[in-house]
């Protein structure tokens, strides 16, 4: 009866962790405004295309955001075809996702942000109690699974993943049964007993639905077959014949199917580094700034447990979130440090470790390599986190109930989670991990200089276009007005052009401007984001100084342009 009880208080403690998790990633979940890498999502999912939008000519609000719709004749092929023709992306999440939208959504309605993101966000909600089954079976203890479900419901950089439209949050719970395969095969061959034929079918499944959700699952599965490479040489050097014994066929049993079940991407994979929608993380002088990808990890790593507001706030609150957060790094770095060292011959504990190392070293090789700098998007870093989580935790879970320390590790545990609780709040609230984009920035900018001129004038937003990324930062801007249109706090809808640019030759775009805009009646108001132009003057369009800036993803001019144009 007393066993009965306890267990009966740890599903309470389960579920206590699930709705708070759920509760964080629910609130505020339409919050930030959608950016481009979310429309992406949704129009693929869709089943519809970026191509269907007219480019190199002017076109209404209700044109840019056509792909947005809901049409219940689309199909998984209608998906799949879109996305690995214009995308760089593994269909499997966008596959879930139409299903998810077709479900709740109605034919011919723009689709909702909040519906489009409710999906990863349930799944996000899903990893509690995934990280909870596999923190158990490595390490068997109620403690440091509570601890370890507790860590990932208030993650600020989960919470972050959680509320966007995109497939991260489905790829880590692939990586989550993978490794959970992965520690299993290891404790196996540790042992030196066959591993079980189910576990290495299962190993394969998942990994193979892992990288058809994300290809950069391949990095988390090339990061475990470094560590299995190490017990390889060390079984090797032992004795050499013990590598051809059945528990290491069964290893290479399932590599080769993994290869197999993995290789059906092979083809696109090839593209990838030459799409314009992967060039951002280029770098050509990645050596003369060597420590900026280190200190980036770095800030990425200290998230995944806290963030206090460092946006949207006062340079002294920023000053003053910092200083906190460095006091308690501080505070728990020897801690850490010491208890590391502890649990160093804990072969789960040796296995996480190992398997962190790997992957990081993975982030960092194509960084300094290639220059292709993986440590400029946080999100990027998905490929680790679960092993980060369930390392750490151990480490508190030692804390809780283990060794001299124990009088001070439960308040040590308790500081950790209240500050991933006030970073959880941090992120929700938009003080921290916002969106690359704030068209809720400059469309405000747009309607204050629109104030200024009769309602008759045309307001025309111009961009330079290489690909459906620049496609998504203009129906950023669209939604914004979009959404000022339905609360009836607005009076004009603005009209947009798209001109190309095929690879770097910008007088192609600068050249359709000039003649799209020589064709149109006078007067106008045209609005250059992120698109420099020269020789407006001679189209008679001057530029207004007062409203040239920039803001977060947005770069801009305003010219007005009125009487006949001098060309």
């Amino acid at each position: 009866m007393k066993y009965q009880k306890k267990i009966l208080l740890y599903i309470l403690l389960l579920l206590a962790w699930i709705i708070v998790g759920a509760i964080l990633r629910i609130s505020n979940l339409d919050l930030k405004p959608p950016w481009s890498d979310e429309w992406a999502t949704l129009v693929f999912s869709l089943g519809n295309s970026f191509r269907t939008i007219p480019l190199d000519k002017i076109i209404s609000l209700d044109t840019l955001l056509s792909p947005l719709q809901l049409n219940s004749d689309t199909t998984i092929q209608d998906v799949v075809h879109n996305l690995l023709t214009e995308s760089t992306h593994p269909p499997l999440y966008f596959i879930l996702t139409h299903w998810w939208l077709k479900l709740f959504g109605n034919s011919g309605d723009l689709v909702s942000i909040w519906l489009g993101r409710l999906l990863s966000t349930l799944l996000g909600v899903l990893a509690i109690p995934a990280i909870f089954s596999l923190s158990w079976l490595l390490f068997r203890s109620q403690i440091i699974s509570h601890i370890t479900a507790i860590l990932i419901a208030v993650s600020p950089w989960h919470i972050y993943l959680s509320q966007e439209a995109r497939h991260y949050t489905l790829a880590m719970l692939w990586i989550m049964a993978s490794l959970g395969c992965f520690s299993l095969a290891i404790t196996y061959l540790k042992q030196q007993k066959k591993i079980p034929l189910t576990l290495v079918i299962a190993w394969i499944i998942i990994n193979s639905f892992g990288v058809a959700t994300h290809y950069f699952l391949v990095l988390t599965l090339v990061a475990e077959a470094i560590v299995l490479f190490g017990y390889w040489v060390q079984e090797f050097l032992k004795q050499t014949r013990n590598i051809l014994k059945v528990y290491w066929q069964r290893i290479y049993l399932a590599i080769l199917g993994t290869f197999i079940g993995c290789s059906v991407w092979f083809f696109t994979w090839g593209h990838i580094s030459d799409n314009q929608l992967t060039s951002w993380i280029f770098e050509d002088n990645i050596w003369l700034e060597f420590y900026k990808p280190l200190a980036r990890l770095l800030l990425w790593i200290i998230t995944m447990f806290t963030l206090l507001p460092v946006e949207g706030v006062s340079e002294a609150t920023e000053i003053i979130s910092g200083v906190i957060i460095l006091v308690f790094l501080g505070w728990m770095a020897p801690k850490i440090i010491r208890v590391f060292k502890a649990c160093t011959n804990n072969l789960q504990f040796t296995i996480l470790w190992r398997f962190i190392i790997s992957a990081i070293a993975l982030i960092l090789a194509p960084t300094y390599i290639f220059g292709a700098d993986l440590t400029l998007s946080a999100r990027f870093q998905f490929i680790y986190f679960p092993g980060l989580i369930l390392l750490v935790g151990a480490i508190l879970g030692y804390f809780w109930q283990e060794g001299t320390i124990k009088s001070q590790g439960k308040k040590v545990v308790i500081v950790c989670l209240v500050m991933g609780l006030c970073g959880s709040l941090t992120v929700i609230n938009n003080y921290g991990f916002q969106k690359v984009e704030r068209p809720d920035l400059i469309v405000p900018i747009i309607v204050e200089a629109n104030s200024n001129i009769t309602e008759q004038t045309p307001v025309i937003i111009a961009t330079r276009h290489k690909s459906h990324g620049q496609t998504g930062e203009m129906m950023s801007i669209a939604w914004q007005f979009q959404e000022l249109l339905k609360q009836d706090k607005l009076t004009f809808q603005p009209q947009f052009l798209l001109a190309h640019q095929e690879g770097e030759a910008e007088s192609m775009s600068d050249r359709i401007l000039q003649e799209t805009i020589s064709s149109l009646s006078r007067p106008f108001q045209l609005w250059l984001v992120n698109f420099s132009a020269s020789g407006l003057s001679e189209q008679n369009c001057l530029e207004e100084d007062q409203y040239r800036g920039r803001v977060t993803g947005y770069k801009y001019k305003l010219y007005h342009c009125e009487g006949k144009n001098y060309s």
